[in-house]
């Protein structure tokens, strides 16, 4: 493992960023493609963590795309209930750092700098005048890229294209945390953005109505599941949410109970819903609604004890889920059917997250591991070895490619990224049909190693539908090891998003860092206009870019060396 990088960082802040000197933080790490560099640094105040709903949050990033007002909208976007023709499809690539946009340092998201650092939060968390003036927020041209990021009892909305440190928007809640939120850049009207709260309440909201109202409450939102009459869904705690790809207005909320309810954003949000009682808290059940009023419309019982992180395939065909019994459980989301499921070496699974085209799932947890998965072997393929602590984030890079490839070969070569409780950021290349692959004779119990396609060497038979497998012994699968391992925050990390131009790390007290990726600082530099257009999110059946066989060869070799 590389030793813990020693050189100063820049900036300071809350979550860690104040001791960032002390602690020895590089600004930079390096990859065979070059630098990526610490452009600026974004987090909230330091008041917030005073203001807290019941026990420590844990903060969570979404980069929202929000695209151009489509023509003939008005100014208010529509409620839930108030279209039936309201269209809402998913993230194309759910948890993969779906979306681009250049950056522009020199502007925002049409806003001017002097309007942007105008609209900062000001004073206590009490105070009134906490986002400037309503004329400030509301003169952005109607499309940008967002951080939303949750502390507390506030969820928090910068712009991503701004060096201003400070949020521009603040939403506080009375009686709960937001813990998880998610956001639909395919929404053409209507509610694209949802949290789950600690207290097992849901709310739907339109992100640019947020933005442009001045105030620190949300405005125009739908309340789900509010568990203040008999009959509600559940009272137990929000652990991810997630759009439904190519399903309209779909999205699901997944709890500490065990339980996942499916919503639909154009329902009133107040109906009393009744389920069946759980007889077997271990197997899965799956009811739905009597009424096609109710809302939510179906629950989803997967396992005993929490669900922790749930992600949708880029087409929406399938679920990933997994939970603290360390099982990953992959559904047909459209015939409600489980496909496959596997163990983790050891403890919960606590993140999980799809490649581009679908093929792949990477999961996390207590073990320190980072587990790769094959849709068409329905099993784990590789493991990667690198984290500390436990792997508390995973995402590929979709936007990555491997030098002087010139996408016509055979060898399909992946990027993906992890970040855990021990405060790194770890870069894995991962190229199938070259991975070293144990092997074990009848005769002897050592194993030995060829390269060669997984599948047709070891345990080439496909599980069963519907069957969880235990963990393989970890000599029969293939090991990776990282590229880079960097230590990026003072404090655990949470989460990590791939954009085309930067990564970005956020760590547990809600400190995020823009890593910029080679070349993209000084092609900003040379930019002298803020008026950048906003770039398209990876189509969500992209190939993964493939590399010829000397290309593929010589990114497995350098695969070996750490760069810090």
């Amino acid at each position: 493992m590389a030793a813990n990088s020693s050189a100063s960082a820049a900036g300071a802040g809350a979550g860690g960023g104040g001791g960032a000197a002390a602690a020895g933080l590089k600004t930079y790490f390096k990859t065979p493609e070059g630098r990526y560099k610490l452009q600026y640094e974004k987090t909230h105040s330091a008041a917030v963590l005073h203001y807290n709903h019941g026990g420590k949050t844990v903060s969570q990033l979404t980069v929202a795309y929000l695209k151009e007002k489509p023509a003939g909208q008005g100014s208010t976007p529509s409620t839930p209930s108030s279209s039936s023709g309201m269209r809402s499809a998913a993230a194309r690539l759910l948890g993969t750092g779906n979306g681009n946009r250049t950056l522009s340092f020199v502007g925002g998201n049409g806003v001017s700098r002097a309007v942007s650092a105008s609209s900062r939060i000001g004073g206590g968390l009490g105070t009134s005048g906490g986002i400037g003036s309503s004329q400030v927020v509301a003169n952005y041209d109607g499309k940008g890229t967002y951080i939303i990021f949750n502390a507390a009892d506030t969820l928090f909305i910068s712009d991503l294209n701004s060096q201003d440190k400070d949020p521009i928007k603040s939403i506080h809640f009375n009686n709960s945390n937001p813990l998880c939120h998610a956001f639909d850049p395919e929404a053409k009207e209507g509610h694209d953005l949802i949290i789950g709260m600690g207290s097992g309440d849901v709310y739907s909201m339109s992100l640019r109505q947020q933005l442009q109202d001045p105030g620190r409450k949300p405005v125009a939102s739908q309340h789900y599941n509010k568990g203040d009459k008999d009959g509600t869904s559940t009272g137990s705690r929000c652990t991810s949410v997630a759009w439904v790809p190519e399903r309209e207005g779909i999205f699901v909320v997944s709890h500490s109970d065990g339980n996942l309810y499916v919503y639909d954003k154009c329902k009133d949000g107040n109906t009393e819903c009744t389920f069946p009682a759980i007889k077997d808290p271990a197997q899965l059940m799956i009811s739905h609604a009597k009424s096609s009023k109710s809302n939510p419309i179906a629950r989803w019982h997967i396992c005993q004890g929490p669900i922790n992180a749930i992600s949708f395939s880029p087409d929406g065909a399938y679920l990933a889920a997994v939970g603290r019994d360390g099982y990953l459980r992959v559904f047909d989301f459209s015939k409600e059917q489980l496909i496959f499921g596997g163990k983790s070496y050891y403890g919960a699974l606590l993140c999980c997250t799809w490649s581009s085209d679908g093929k792949y799932l990477l999961t996390g947890g207590e073990d320190d591991l980072v587990q790769v998965w094959s849709m068409d072997d329905r099993k784990i393929v590789a493991w990667g070895e690198g984290h500390n602590s436990w792997v508390s984030g995973v995402a590929f890079d979709s936007y990555w490619s491997p030098p002087n490839s010139d996408g016509t070969g055979e060898n399909a070569v992946y990027r993906f990224g992890s970040v855990g409780q021990d405060t790194q950021l770890l870069l894995w290349d991962l190229a199938m049909d070259e991975i070293a692959v144990p092997l074990r004779h009848p005769s002897s119990g050592s194993p030995t190693f060829s390269s060669g396609s997984p599948s047709a060497h070891w345990d080439s038979a496909c599980p069963p539908t519907g069957i969880l497998q235990p963990s393989p012994r970890m000599r029969d699968v293939p090991k990776l090891s990282p590229l880079v391992a960097h230590r990026v925050h003072v404090d655990p990390l949470s989460g990590l998003v791939f954009t085309g131009e930067s990564i970005l790390t956020i760590c547990r007290e809600g400190l995020i860092k823009i890593w910029v990726r080679p070349g993209q600082s000084e092609n900003n530099q040379q930019s002298n206009s803020s008026e950048l257009v906003l770039g398209n999110p990876v189509p969500k059946d992209r190939a993964i870019t493939s590399s010829n066989k000397a290309t593929g060869s010589s990114f497995k070799q350098s695969s070996s060396v750490l760069f810090t």
